[in-house]
């Protein structure tokens, strides 16, 4: 790999997975979603009528052709060597993913419940400090100026309906 890490602790170079083993996973699930689809669209009509294709007649097909190419790389996979196998994910990689991931998805559900702009403020000033180590007071002023300047734009001058939580309510919006 050329953009492997030179300053990696050893613990942090070691594989979590191997790329086999996600090939394999991935190439059963896309032919599990093959199968799924191709019967939904056998099921409302996968073949050519008086008037011309059925509903199901093009994604019946293009199912067929998804669940052998899936069929194939399993296959591939399942007789290729395995000790060409190389590392699918390093602990270290693995680790930076999700700290990316991790509070995304906690955005997306504090938007729910605290609405676009808390989530927003909270999802930037918690990147700030945490993985960027930037100061706690340049983190909440940036994060609150940025929200504060999405709200202006969203809200007030384009009028466009955004997420809203108990703080936008308690100001009227």
């Amino acid at each position: 790999m050329a953009s492997e890490d030179t300053n990696v602790a050893p613990e942090d170079a070691r594989p979590l997975v191997g790329t086999r083993g996600v090939d394999i996973v991935v190439s059963i699930l896309v032919l599990g979603l093959a199968v799924l689809l191709g019967w939904d669209n056998w099921r409302i009509g996968h073949s050519w009528a008086d008037d011309g294709p059925q509903a199901g007649y093009f994604p019946f097909y293009l199912s067929v052709l998804m669940g052998s190419a899936s069929l194939y790389g399993l296959a591939r996979t399942l007789v290729a060597r395995r000790a060409g196998s190389e590392p699918f994910v390093r602990r270290g990689q693995f680790v930076r993913v999700m700290q990316m991931f991790v509070p995304t998805f906690a955005f997306c559900l504090l938007t729910q419940y605290l609405g676009l702009y808390v989530a927003s403020f909270l999802l930037i000033a918690g990147f700030m400090i945490v993985v960027g180590k930037i100061a706690v007071w340049k983190s909440l002023l940036s994060s609150f100026m940025f929200t504060a300047a999405m709200f202006v734009t969203f809200e007030i001058a384009f009028n466009v309906i955004m997420p809203k939580g108990p703080l936008e309510a308690a100001f009227g919006y």
